[in-house]
């Protein structure tokens, strides 16, 4: 289940199992005090009896401790989830999107917990993710670029974020790679000049960071990068030095 970040807290107390109302269910071992008990304030205890008892699932659904409609909602039937309205917790929410048929998800696309539009960017078809590529926060828009069809992929080569335009310069096909060749951010370049075709590694040759330069040297045509023989970076200069001997030798068309 998804989790909250909470702080340590001091150890549960036993539930009351006289007030309880399953309490028939102990004596044939269906409920533990302290270890498997739905009405304890321990989402530990609480899975440990819905999973045992998904009889009573749905019954908890409404439930005032979100922990308890959280669980519960991992172990209702479908059909009981539906009617729900949202919830007014992001963990049940999520729950709720883990769970719901694909194209049910419609109200989350937009919900307010990133989480919750992470979790449907997961689930979606990669056809259907448009919808959340200019989605406002950029862990989302990074799980977008991770699974959208590469015939989209261009459409994100430009987000303000780093690391999604990272993403994006991973799976783009070495063919596309060209509109990226002058990223403002060398963490980008870098995985460009490394995938990048030979005709467009020669936009890359004279980058100002020498591991793109060296990543380019590596692709780029021969006749290209002759000019890099005495490159500040040593690296560099081995790199270029070493195609163009193997050239001379023979050993590189």
């Amino acid at each position: 289940m998804p989790e909250r970040n909470t702080e340590a807290s001091p150890p549960v107390a036993l539930a009351d199992c006289a007030t309880c109302p399953h309490r028939a269910l102990l004596a044939e071992g269906r409920c533990v005090p302290g270890d498997i008990c739905v009405t304890a304030h321990s989402g530990r205890q609480i899975d440990r009896f819905l999973r045992r008892n998904k009889e009573f699932a749905e019954g908890y659904l409404h439930d005032s401790f979100w922990e308890r409609r959280a669980i519960a909602a991992q172990h209702a039937p479908l059909a009981a989830l539906r009617p729900l309205e949202r919830d007014e917790d992001e963990v049940v929410r999520r729950v709720m999107v883990m769970r719901l048929p694909i194209d049910e998800l419609g109200d989350y696309l937009h919900d307010d917990d990133r989480e919750v539009r992470m979790t449907a960017a997961d689930r979606l078809a990669p056809e259907e993710l448009g919808v959340l590529q200019n989605d406002v926060d950029y862990l989302v828009r990074m799980q977008v670029a991770k699974r959208l069809p590469h015939g989209q992929l261009p459409k994100m080569a430009h987000d303000e974020e780093r690391e999604v335009r990272k993403v994006v310069a991973r799976r783009l096909p070495p063919f596309a790679l060209g509109r990226m060749a002058q990223d403002e951010d060398v963490e980008v370049r870098r995985i460009v000049a490394e995938r990048v075709l030979p005709a467009d590694a020669v936009k890359m040759l004279h980058d100002e960071d020498w591991v793109v330069r060296l990543h380019a040297a590596e692709h780029a045509p021969l006749e290209s990068i002759a000019e890099l023989v005495d490159d500040a970076e040593p690296d560099v200069r081995a790199v270029v030095r070493q195609r163009l001997n193997e050239y001379l030798m023979g050993d590189e068309k």
